[in-house]
């Protein structure tokens, strides 16, 4: 049997588990969540790099759909935005029942599975969907959110991002006491797109495993998204799992500037630089066809899966695409059919099958399980937090 082969048979019994897909918000964007303009339960490929067919081509098991919002959207708007994202997961999963099933637990997430449906969990992408507000935290988990990205791609008043300048130096704490709460609700405390210091941070704070969604190796590709080695080290200890992610500019180190000068022209035509729209791409097109793309490859990201590997082990390694939440894809990830490609070159390279169901499903559910027997314990002995960002930070 050849390794494409032994892929999708290894991937029928465990499945992907995805950290990270923002159709929510290429939804938003193109259709304004009419999902009868673009349904997804028929090939949307033209469109999105998600629909049904392709998580059944590509062996998705289970998906953590972002309810992501802009980080421009601040205080109650980025609130009813992310409710609006959450919603548009929920009109999904009713709307195709007999391929989707919501899932709050790992138990959910199995059940899923075992009745051959794709387990659908949220997760919010950024600290600001809580507008400085641990009762908003609260009331995105009774909403089904497992798990928050502390930040996105700025600072919050309470915790550094990667991608800006250092602001209260990791966490404030305030921002130690969301990681406090978040644990004993039993969300998944994630750590991609936050500054190495909050990382740390967080780490040392948490009682609980932590995940990063969609972050590669920091060693591989020194891009500040990525996570450094000494912070993959602690994962053993922690019991958390980082999850690789697809994005070129996250794992190409030649990608990087190529997709720095390529976002600089999307804002020079008066667009946000993370826009995926018909005419963003349009334009991305033409700066592509005057200046070509360094293409990343199923290759570039099993050398990040290596490495992760190496550092932390076996045990703490997932997969986080990103799909639709970016302009490129590697080439042979395309789009959400692409896994069995990234299996079979792990194979290839003598990675066992049972080493690769940890990868795709194992991991990912046992992080869940490990963080709502936290919560479990933590709730036995503590009430909800009614600290404040002023009260705790000045």
């Amino acid at each position: 049997m050849d390794h494409l082969a032994r892929a999708r048979t290894l991937l029928a019994q465990h499945p992907v588990v995805d950290g990270h897909n923002d159709l929510p918000w290429a939804l938003r964007n193109q259709v304004g969540y009419d999902l009868d303009r673009r349904d997804v339960g028929r090939d949307q490929s033209g469109h999105l790099h998600t629909d049904i067919p392709r998580l059944r081509a590509g062996g998705v098991g289970a998906q953590f759909w972002s309810v992501y919002v802009r980080t421009d959207m601040a205080g109650d708007e980025a609130v009813s935005a992310t409710l609006e994202q959450i919603d548009c997961v929920d009109q999904l999963i009713a709307r195709y029942p007999g391929e989707l099933a919501g899932a709050l637990t790992a138990d959910d997430m199995e059940k899923a599975r075992a009745a051959g449906r794709i387990a659908s969990l949220k997760g919010a992408e950024g600290g600001h969907s809580i507008n400085n507000s641990l009762a908003t935290l609260r009331a995105l988990y009774a909403l089904g959110v497992r798990y928050m990205t502390l930040t996105h791609n700025d600072n919050l008043p309470w915790a550094d991002s990667a991608t800006d300048a250092p602001g209260v130096g990791g966490l404030s704490p305030f921002g130690h006491e969301v990681v406090r709460e978040m644990n004993r609700l039993g969300m998944l405390v994630d750590l991609s797109h936050v500054a190495a210091t909050t990382m740390r941070d967080a780490l040392s704070t948490s009682e609980a495993p932590v995940i990063f969604s969609h972050s590669s190796a920091r060693a591989v590709c020194d891009h500040p998204r990525n996570v450094p080695d000494d912070v993959l080290s602690l994962l053993p200890g922690n019991g958390g799992v980082a999850m690789v992610t697809f994005v070129p500019k996250f794992i190409l180190p030649a990608a990087v500037e190529w997709t720095a000068a390529a976002d600089e022209n999307l804002r020079a035509h008066g667009l946000h630089a993370l826009d995926t729209s018909p005419e963003a791409m349009a334009l991305h097109a033409a700066f592509e066809a005057a200046h070509p793309r360094p293409v990343a490859t199923v290759v570039t990201v099993a050398d990040h899966l290596d490495h992760m590997r190496a550092v932390a082990g076996i045990d703490h390694v997932g997969i986080g695409g990103d799909f639709d939440g970016t302009a490129f894809t590697p080439s042979g990830l395309d789009d959400v059919a692409g896994y069995p490609n990234l299996i079979a070159e792990l194979l290839s390279r003598g990675w066992s099958e049972p080493d690769v169901a940890k990868l795709t499903w194992g991991n990912a559910v046992r992080v869940l399980r490990d963080a709502e027997a936290v919560g479990r314990d933590a709730r036995a002995h503590r009430g909800p937090s009614l600290s404040t960002l002023q009260s705790l930070d000045g």
